[in-house]
């Protein structure tokens, strides 16, 4: 409980200190004209409220109206849109994570094909995303598939190769003594697995799930972009910035919801990990 106040507080602080110095940023670039004191180097970021609107500015815009003639407040705008992007990063989580869990069992078990693949694996996560995104979207608009499936593809793309690495270590980390005295005992390879090897990599493959959670979630929104689905957290932050000079407010608050909502998407996951993982922690 102590350790939870903590981290809480701890939480705080940072906000509140990410807060200070945005606006001491702002004002000092306001009182100086955007240049360092006694010399003539420019500020790296205009401080006028168009660059840099103030925090309170920001998070007023969150209870005003999104649209004109529209009572709905961009919070519940934004929150409706968020809803949308974490269904299809959810999505992508569990397809990415199943992908993953059974590419580690079977890097495992056929260690040629595991040399032979893993280099490709690793390469296909230095692929710039915008490159992958249009793609796969085209993919799936030939099979005939909506757009939020192209976003769920491109949110697994990236959820699948932390769960793969973390879990295949998490696999191997049995020690020798466990694995001779199961072989001892006549123990199949399935029984290995069950018994020794998947318990003892809960640990490292949650570690990899809070990475691909992370991971689906930037997916989900860059997908987006890219697939012109009509809905989402993405779609509303292009929206902003392509209207940026009537309120650029809007594209900062549609940034830190859909900041927020990673955050917490990640925290869930760290919940189910912490309940699953109970007795280990107790001890």
């Amino acid at each position: 409980m102590k350790r939870h106040a903590v981290n809480t507080f701890g939480a705080i602080g940072v906000i509140a200190l990410v807060a200070a110095l945005w606006e001491g940023y702002k004002a000092l670039g306001q009182a100086f004209d955007d240049v360092v004191p006694g010399t003539s180097i420019e500020f790296p970021v205009a401080t006028d409220d168009l660059s840099m609107p103030h925090i309170g500015t920001i998070l007023h815009s969150l209870i005003e109206p999104a649209r004109r003639g529209d009572p709905t407040s961009l919070f519940g705008y934004l929150l409706g849109e968020t809803t949308v992007t974490l269904r299809e990063a959810l999505y992508g989580l569990v397809a990415g994570s199943a992908l993953g869990l059974l590419l580690a069992i079977v890097f495992l078990h056929v260690v040629p094909l595991s040399k032979g693949l893993m280099p490709w694996l690793v390469a296909s996560q230095t692929v710039p995303l915008v490159a992958i995104a249009p793609m796969i979207v085209i993919w799936g608009g030939k099979a005939g598939a909506p757009p939020w499936m192209a976003v769920t593809g491109i949110a697994a793309y990236l959820a699948f190769f932390p769960v793969t690495i973390n879990t295949l270590r998490g696999l191997k980390s049995p020690q020798k003594v466990h694995l001779e005295l199961m072989h001892s005992v006549g123990a199949k390879r399935s029984q290995v697995l069950l018994w020794l090897r998947i318990p003892a990599a809960l640990p490292f493959a949650f570690a990899g799930l809070r990475l691909a959670a992370t991971a689906s979630v930037v997916g989900a929104i860059v997908g987006e972009l890219s697939a012109g689905t009509g809905r989402g957290i993405g779609r509303s932050i292009l929206t902003f910035a392509y209207y940026y000079s009537n309120g650029p407010e809007k594209l900062y608050a549609a940034v830190l919801v859909s900041a927020v909502a990673g955050i917490v998407f990640v925290q869930l996951l760290g919940l189910i990990e912490r309940f699953a993982l109970r007795h280990r922690h107790a001890r």
